[in-house]
C-alpha cells in the first residue's frame, strides 16, 4: 500500500515501502534507547519498538528501574493501515534528524509511567560487522545493526514523581537494527525452547568526553569468536578510521555474590585494534539495571516478540527485583549501567552479558540461565 514515505527517494524494490525483500516472518526492524544519570548510574530507562511487516504487527515496551523496582509497560498493535507510523498505544518515536536527534514520548496511561525525552547524539555511530548465519541450509540471521551514544533532555514521571533529564548528567545510547533475526524462545510457558551451546557474550556501548568504545562479541571459548564487532568512535563529523576497529577482546571478569542470577561486579578487558594498538579498560557495574524480559526478549508468559495481540493491546506491571521469584522470571539478560576507566578517562554506558553452561571460564555462575 502507498504511504507518505513512498514520496521520498530511496526505494530499493519495485514495490512500496511497507514491503521488504523477503516474506520470511522473522524479518523485523527494531529501535531501542536507554539512558541513565551519571555518575551515580542508579536509575535506568529502556525503550524498544519492533516492526514486523510480514506478521502485520508493531510492538513496543518501555520502563524504568528505580530503587530496585522495575516499572514496565508493553504494547502491541496491528501494523496496517498505518504500517510506517512508529506509534503503539501511548508510545510514539519520532526521528527529528537522522543520526542526530530523536524524540520519544510516552503519553499518560494507567501504568503511572510517562515521559517526553529527546536523544541528542554526541559521537559517530558504530556500524556493526554484518550478521549472517545459515542453519540447515536456511538463512537464520541476516541483520544490519548500529549503535550511537548521546545525551538526553526532557522529563520522566513515575508513580507521581517527576525526574528532569539534563544533557550534562543524563547519558545514554540507542540501537537500530533491521533484517532477518534469529528467534529467541526461553519462555517456559510456550515451548519449544531455544538451545544454547557454551558461550560467553558481552555487548557494550560506552561514551567518554571525547570518544566512545563499542563492542559485541560472542565466543564458544576464550578467543574462539563466533562473532566480533567493535570500534573506538569519535565525535560527530569526524571521519571514521578503519584502524580504530576492534579485532580482538580478552577479559577477566569478577562476578558478584548473587545467589539469584548472573551479576558482574567488575571486569578487565583488553582491546586490540586494527592498528595493532592494545588498550586495557576496567569496568565497574553501577546499581541501575533493566531486565529485558519485560520487552518480551525470549518471550514472557506466552507473549513473544511479533505476536499478534489484536488491534491494540497494552499491559503493565512492576517488578520488585529483590523478590526471588521475579529474579527467576527475568533471568540474566539486561542493560546494566557501567562506569569505565580508559587510562585517565572515565566514561559511562551499559553492558549486556551472560555465560552459558559448558563455557570453560566463569563456571560458578553457569547454574543461572542467561535468557
Amino acid at each position: 500500500m502507498l504511504t507518505a514515505q513512498d514520496d521520498l527517494i530511496g526505494h530499493q524494490l519495485p514495490t512500496t515501502y511497507d514491503h521488504v525483500f523477503t516474506s520470511d516472518p522473522a524479518w523485523m526492524e527494531r529501535m531501542w534507547y536507554t539512558g541513565h544519570p551519571i555518575p551515580a548510574g542508579d536509575i535506568i530507562f529502556d525503550i524498544g519498538l519492533g516492526y514486523y511487516p510480514n506478521k502485520n504487527v508493531m510492538d513496543a515496551f518501555a520502563g524504568v528501574t528505580i530503587d530496585n523496582v522495575q516499572h514496565n509497560i508493553r504494547m502491541s498493535r496491528r501494523l496496517r493501515p498505518d504500517p510506517l507510523l512508529t506509534k503503539v498505544g501511548p508510545l510514539h518515536i519520532q526521528v527529528l534528524e537522522g543520526l542526530r536527534r530523536h524524540r520519544i514520548v510516552l503519553a499518560e496511561n494507567d501504568s503511572g509511567l510517562s515521559f517526553d525525552i529527546e536523544f541528542h547524539a554526541t559521537l559517530n555511530p558504530h556500524e556493526e560487522e554484518p550478521h549472517f548465519r545459515r542453519r540447515h541450509g536456511r538463512v537464520a540471521e541476516q541483520i544490519a545493526r548500529a549503535q550511537q551514544v548521546g545525551r538526553y533532555a526532557g522529563w520522566i514521571k513515575c508513580d507521581g514523581r517527576r525526574y528532569e533529564l539534563k544533557p550534562e548528567t543524563w547519558w545514554g545510547q540507542r540501537d537500530r537494527s533491521w533484517g532477518i533475526r534469529a528467534e529467541l524462545h526461553t519462555d517456559e510457558t510456550k515451548p519449544p525452547l531455544s538451545y544454547f551451546p557454551p558461550l560467553f557474550f558481552s555487548w557494550s556501548t560506552i561514551q567518554f568526553a571525547d570518544h566512545g568504545l563499542q563492542w559485541y562479541f560472542n565466543e564458544r571459548a576464550p578467543g574462539d569468536f563466533i562473532y566480533l564487532t567493535g570500534e573506538e568512535v569519535l565525535p560527530l563529523g569526524h571521519r571514521s578510521d578503519h584502524r580504530r576497529r576492534i579485532t580482538s577482546v580478552t577479559h577477566e571478569v569478577t562476578w558478584a555474590d548473587d545467589p539469584r542470577g548472573q551479576t558482574i561486579d567488575h571486569g578487565d578487558f583488553e582491546l586490540t585494534f586494527a592498528s595493532g594498538a592494545k588498550r586495557q579498560v576496567r569496568i565497574r557495574m553501577l546499581p541501575g539495571r533493566y531486565y529485558l524480559k519485560s520487552g518480551m526478549y525470549g518471550g514472557l508468559r506466552g507473549w513473544a516478540q511479533g505476536d499478534d495481540k489484536g488491534p491494540l493491546h497494552v499491559e503493565h506491571d512492576r517488578w520488585d527485583l529483590r523478590d526471588p521469584e521475579i529474579r527467576r522470571l527475568v533471568r540474566t539478560l539486561s542493560d546494566h549501567v557501567i562506569e569505565v576507566r580508559d587510562g585517565n578517562a572515565v566514561g559511562y554506558g551499559v553492558m549486556e552479558y551472560g555465560v552459558s553452561s559448558g563455557y570453560p571460564k566463569y563456571k560458578s555462575v553457569q547454574n543461572h540461565p542467561i535468557f
